[in-house]
C-alpha cells in the first residue's frame, strides 16, 4: 500500500510539473487544412501538453486581421507569399517560415459521373454553376481561375462562377448541390488514399502555380514555448504522416 501511495504521489508530481510547463497557442489555419490540422492539434496536445486554439478561414482575411492586431501567434497559410509578406513587414518572426505542405487542386462534384477524369466537363459547360473560393483571398481560387484560363474556357464559364468566401464554403456549395461542381482542395474529400464520394478530376499541377503552404510564428508568438513547439511538431514524422494521409505533397 505504501509503495502504491509513493507511485501515486510521484505521478501527481509529474502531472503537476507537466501542467506547469503547459502553454497555449492561438493558430490561424487556412480553411483547406481544417481536417488534418484538427488531427495534428490533438496529437500535439497529447505529445506536449500544450493546448492549441484553432481558427480556420481564408489566408487573405487572416492577413488583414493580423495587420489589425488579431491575437494569433502562429499562421498556417494556404500560400507562401502571405507569410513572406508578414515577415518582410515585421509582423512575423524571421527565420521561422517553412513550407509544411503542397496543396493539390481538384475539380469535384457530389454527383457521381458528372466530372470526368480528364476535366472535359469544363469544355462542355453542361452545368449552371461552378464554385471556387474568392481568388483574391484564397490561393485555391486563384489556381482554379488559372486552370480555366490555361484550358481556354474561362471566358465562356465566367458567368457561371460562384465565388465563395473561403474554400470551406466552396465545398459546401458543391456538397449541397447549390453548385454542380467546383474547384476545391483535394484534402477536403480525400482520406486514406481515396476520394470519398462523387466524381472528380485531379487537376494537373502544370495548369496552375504550385500551392506551397507555409507556416510562420507571428510576433505575438515570439519566444512562446507552445508556438515554437507547434511548428517543430509540424516538421516531425507524426504530423507529416497525417498531412500525407489527406493527399498533400510534402
Amino acid at each position: 500500500m505504501k509503495r502504491i501511495a509513493q507511485l501515486s504521489f510521484a505521478f501527481a508530481l509529474f502531472t503537476a510539473a507537466l501542467a506547469a510547463r503547459a502553454d497555449q497557442v492561438q493558430a490561424a489555419v487556412a480553411a483547406n487544412f481544417t481536417a488534418p490540422m484538427k488531427e495534428i492539434a490533438a496529437a500535439f496536445e497529447q505529445a506536449t501538453g500544450h493546448k492549441v486554439v484553432l481558427a480556420f478561414g481564408s489566408t487573405g482575411k487572416f492577413y488583414s486581421q493580423i495587420q489589425n492586431g488579431a491575437p494569433f501567434e502562429v499562421l498556417l497559410a494556404a500560400d507562401e507569399s502571405t507569410p513572406t509578406k508578414l515577415e518582410e513587414e515585421g509582423a512575423a518572426v524571421k527565420g521561422t517560415r517553412f513550407v509544411y505542405a503542397l496543396g493539390r487542386l481538384i475539380l469535384w462534384s457530389a454527383k457521381p459521373g458528372l466530372v470526368d477524369d480528364q476535366g472535359r466537363v469544363l469544355k462542355k459547360g453542361d452545368f449552371v454553376h461552378i464554385s471556387l473560393p474568392n481568388p483574391k483571398l484564397a490561393p485555391y481560387g486563384a489556381a482554379g481561375i488559372e486552370t480555366m484560363k490555361a484550358l481556354g474556357v474561362y471566358d465562356a464559364l465566367q458567368s457561371k462562377v460562384v465565388e465563395a468566401e473561403n474554400i470551406g464554403q466552396a465545398y459546401q456549395f458543391v456538397q449541397s448541390g447549390n453548385a454542380e461542381l467546383g474547384f476545391i482542395a483535394l484534402s477536403q474529400v480525400y482520406k486514406d488514399g481515396k476520394v470519398s464520394d462523387g466524381s472528380y478530376w485531379m487537376v494537373p499541377a502544370k495548369l496552375y502555380t504550385p500551392i506551397k503552404q507555409a507556416a510562420i510564428i507571428l510576433n505575438k508568438g515570439r519566444d512562446k514555448p507552445a508556438a515554437i513547439a507547434l511548428l517543430d511538431f509540424l516538421k516531425g514524422e507524426e504530423a507529416r504522416a497525417i498531412i500525407n494521409s489527406y493527399g498533400y505533397g510534402l
